[in-house]
């Protein structure tokens, strides 16, 4: 069983809010881990302010299982993490997928390597039940509190209904969900599920919605809880890929939407805000072509910023889509605002170090 006292602290972290980048992975042009850069982005990343990490999640790519990578990556974040020493509240998070055995397995491996919870992907059991989904989360909780993880179907993902939600938020060390079905009514599904179950004060919602990240991070949610009566839910913070990028002004952005949503006085500027985050992602993400260059996307930001020196995937068919490239272009002229490019430069020859 997950020890109670660290449950208690992730938990405590995570209601605090915080920007968790989804870490990419850094390849050299042989398909190998580049260590130095791979550091590097963990560096960027504590740097910027980001309150924790995700490793071995969609945007680390799930190859990296195939390929014996899934431990060395995350040691080399737990590594830097080490060197910095951010402070208690920083949160690192793992990546399982797979079903129940190989999530388990994963998951004890995360532990051993000193992570603190398990974002926990339910996308190898397309089929399965309800009851077995919740089998499933509940041996992955008795290892490491987890995170759960509403993927998109149309990059993996499943359709998961309130029912499962309710129940899913009812486990002991269930400490956060990440929502990303990139859907208002799946969204809400989640939001009702969670206010059913009588723990909203106890697990965080944090956002993936990456074409509603601001308006989610705004938005106070009253839906009705056990009794009927209604329950104010808001998201704490983000977990996004799309965070992996631009970071230090991701940390801006959370701080002004907190302020903004504790006073109930947001400007109609946020609504503005909301749109350009919604138009970078358009063109990182790849919408134009179902999502295929998402990773891709991220890695060529990266690599213009000198953070990585290749955008190759493990995936050779994980690459940039036609015009995506013209499009990031497009964003980074329209938006320069939302962009951390100074600081990336001032601070890159010491994150190589």
């Amino acid at each position: 069983m997950a020890d109670t006292g660290h449950t208690t602290r992730v938990r405590a972290a995570l209601g605090a809010g915080l920007v968790i980048p989804a870490q990419p992975l850094a390849l050299d042009d042989s398909a190998r881990i580049d260590e130095r850069r791979q550091r590097a982005l963990s560096r960027y990343y504590i740097d910027a302010g980001a309150g924790g990490l995700a490793v071995g999640v969609h945007t680390t790519q799930f190859e990296i299982r195939d390929v014996g990578f899934y431990r060395p990556v995350l040691e080399l974040a737990a590594g830097v993490v080490a060197e910095r020493q951010p402070g208690d509240g920083f949160v690192q998070i793992a990546g399982a997928v797979g079903r129940t055995a190989q999530a388990v397995a994963e998951a004890e491996t995360a532990k051993d390597v000193g992570y603190d919870a398990i974002l926990l992907s339910l996308a190898a059991l397309k089929t399965a039940s309800d009851d077995e989904l919740i089998d499933h989360c509940r041996a992955v909780a008795q290892v490491l509190p987890v995170v759960g993880f509403y993927l998109q179907p149309a990059v993996g993902g499943r359709l998961l209904g309130f029912d499962f939600w309710r129940r899913f938020a009812e486990i002991d060390d269930v400490v956060a969900i990440k929502i990303a079905p990139f859907n208002r009514y799946q969204t809400l599904d989640v939001l009702r599920g969670v206010a059913a179950s009588g723990r909203a004060h106890e697990v965080s919602l944090y956002t993936g919605n990456d074409d509603n990240i601001v308006l989610d991070l705004l938005t106070e949610h009253k839906v009705a809880g056990p009794d009927g009566t209604p329950v104010s839910l808001r998201f704490s913070g983000g977990l996004l890929g799309h965070w992996a990028v631009w970071t230090q002004k991701a940390v801006e952005l959370l701080e002004t939407c907190r302020k903004l949503s504790a006073s109930d006085n947001v400007p109609a500027s946020m609504l503005t805000r909301a749109i350009e985050v919604t138009d970078t992602n358009a063109a990182f993400f790849d919408v134009a072509h179902g999502f295929a260059g998402c990773i891709a996307g991220i890695h060529e930001v990266l690599r213009r910023q000198g953070l990585l020196t290749s955008i190759r995937c493990l995936n050779p068919k994980e690459c940039l889509s036609p015009g995506q490239a013209d499009e990031i272009d497009r964003v980074y002229a329209a938006y320069p605002h939302l962009h951390d490019d100074t600081f990336v430069a001032e601070n890159l020859d010491r994150w190589l170090a």
